[in-house]
């Protein structure tokens, strides 16, 4: 099969599936007679260290995003690219952060909501209608629709899906080469892959650990390992803070 054909059924494949996305948001619009709705998406709610970070994105109807589909669908270099064009064209766009320090103190199911909740509540244009990746923003005032896999079915929960991943991406790869080297943070983004666990074995865990999740995964570790994380400069992401990146 020569290139141009492969590469015409990789772009057909791309472009039905930003259609379908785009039309799935488009019939909800029509069946809730709503103009401007937003998704709302979350990364890093498994992850060792690091922020939670959630996105919220308000499209304009029909725009065709080729290339968008559920972040964990695509590679890096795919994401980089549909974020910039989400960037681009969304009316608005917001992004939440909670600390590790945060969701120690409050949990996780919790820290998710406040994350979700603040990145409607920043955007400048009020959403008539909010759609949130499985289940239910709660607090949230707003009307709501939670949407099972709604990354890989909605339009603006799969453009929230991107960029909270890009952006929370390019935060741990900043942590990990200039604040906390040899974590691998640039690789694993602080999840717990076996480099990561090695690292909090022989370095000790830092101000960016969840404790919460140490305990679980390392419990032998924590109570050891606990003096060394006092010694490391404080956590470097306050919470709610919009951070300078580049798109």
């Amino acid at each position: 099969m020569c290139r141009m054909t492969i590469r015409s059924k990789k772009h057909a494949k791309l472009l039905r599936t930003a259609q379908l996305l785009m039309e799935y948001d488009a019939a909800v619009r029509r069946e809730c007679g709503v103009g401007h709705m937003a998704g709302v998406d979350e990364v890093g709610r498994g992850s060792m260290a690091g922020p939670l970070v959630a996105a919220a994105v308000i499209l304009p109807p029909c725009r065709l995003i080729v290339g968008l589909d559920d972040s964990k669908r695509l590679s890096t270099s795919a994401r980089e690219q549909v974020v910039q064009q989400i960037t681009q064209h969304a009316l608005c766009w917001s992004v939440a952060w909670v600390s590790a320090a945060t969701i120690d103190q409050i949990g996780i199911t919790a820290a998710n909501m406040l994350a979700m909740r603040n990145a409607v509540q920043n955007l400048a244009i009020r959403p008539q209608l909010v759609l949130s990746d499985g289940y239910a923003i709660k607090g949230y005032g707003g009307t709501n629709r939670a949407i099972v896999r709604g990354d890989r079915t909605s339009q603006c929960i799969a453009a929230a899906s991107c960029l909270a991943k890009v952006l929370r991406d390019h935060w741990l790869a900043y942590l990990g080469e200039e604040l906390y080297p040899g974590y691998g943070w640039e690789r694993n983004a602080g999840y717990a892959t076996a480099e990561h666990r090695q690292a909090i074995r022989s370095l000790g865990p830092t101000a960016e650990h969840r404790r919460l999740f140490l305990r679980k995964e390392c419990d032998n570790l924590y109570g050891a390992a606990d003096t060394a994380a006092t010694t490391r400069c404080g956590s470097a992401v306050p919470d709610q803070v919009q951070l300078p990146l580049v798109l």
